[in-house]
């Protein structure tokens, strides 16, 4: 039986490779950071379909301009910056970025507490369920760390309006965690 053997090419080589239009090269870098790049699509889309869908376009883009990669910082934040700027143009493109829940749905925010007691997986799922304009501000705000002058320059809204999507995705997860915790205790 014969054994393949797969050898770690260099990221800087795959890069140059990629710069010539090496469709090898360009293959391997797929393959290296795809599962981690679907991760942050994910994060902004509605459906692991949709996520497919920016992740492949967000590889395109990254192939065509992969020459304007200077090579300071790293290139896996260089290319998460290309995926989560492409899961906020399907979003545009999807026109419903900004949801907004009625008056009448307001709710009352928990205590910090109840974000200690849940597992990161069901955070996540609590986050998915949030309506697309608040889930959006919330992921640049806290996971991918951007400011709130960041994310209106990169949405076109007011740095007040990311601030109420972001307080209002807060209130709304902290609703849903005390639900949760009432309805394990009955």
């Amino acid at each position: 039986m014969t054994k393949i053997i797969h050898l770690e090419v260099p990221e800087a080589q795959l890069i140059a490779g990629c710069c010539k239009g090496d469709r090898k090269a360009q293959y391997q870098l797929y393959v290296q950071h795809a599962p981690r790049m679907l991760a942050v699509c994910r994060r902004y889309t509605a459906s692991l379909e949709d996520a497919e869908e920016v992740l492949s376009n967000g590889f395109v883009k990254a192939f065509q301009k992969i020459a304007s990669y200077q090579g300071s910082g790293s290139f896996e934040g260089w290319l998460k910056r290309i995926m989560v700027n492409e899961s906020l143009n399907f979003i545009r493109y999807k026109k419903n970025l900004f949801l907004e829940l009625s008056e009448t749905d307001g709710h009352e925010p928990a205590d910090a507490q109840a974000f200690e007691s849940e597992t990161a997986a069901q955070l996540l799922e609590l986050i998915d369920q949030l309506p697309l304009g608040y889930k959006t501000v919330f992921n640049l705000y806290a996971i991918e760390g951007y400011n709130h002058k960041e994310i209106a320059e990169l949405l076109h809204i007011t740095e007040g309006t990311s601030k109420s999507q972001l307080s209002k995705a807060r209130a709304y997860l902290q609703h849903q965690l005390h639900t949760k915790k009432i309805l394990k205790k009955q």
